[in-house]
C-alpha cells in the first residue's frame, strides 16, 4: 500500500465491538458479527454456541441404580454362561 494514500476507516473503527474478554482481562477488539454480539472468534460464527432452549441439561438415565443392577445382573448372566461353555468345552 502507498503511503501516499488515506484510508477511510471510520466505519471499521465505529463497528460495534465483542464484548469478550480475553485471557489477559482485556476487552476484545475484534467487530462483533453483525446482529450479534460476539465476533467470530468468541460465538458469533453461524452455527456456534449452546442449543437453543435447556437441551443441555436432558438426563439420560444411564447411571441410575436401576439400569446399573441391569448392567450388573447382565455381567454375571454373561460371566455364568461363558464358564458353562468353558465347562463344556473340556469335557
Amino acid at each position: 500500500m502507498s503511503a501516499d494514500r488515506i484510508r477511510n476507516t471510520r466505519a471499521m473503527a465505529a463497528s460495534p465491538r465483542c464484548g469478550a474478554s480475553t485471557r489477559g482481562g482485556l476487552a476484545c477488539r475484534a467487530p462483533a458479527v453483525r446482529g450479534k454480539p460476539r465476533c467470530r472468534m468468541h460465538g458469533g460464527a453461524p452455527g456456534s454456541g449452546a442449543p437453543w432452549g435447556n437441551r443441555n441439561a436432558y438426563k439420560h438415565g444411564a447411571f441410575t441404580q436401576e439400569r446399573i443392577a441391569e448392567r450388573r445382573a447382565i455381567r454375571e448372566l454373561l460371566d455364568e454362561a461363558g464358564k458353562l461353555l468353558g465347562e463344556l468345552d473340556s469335557s
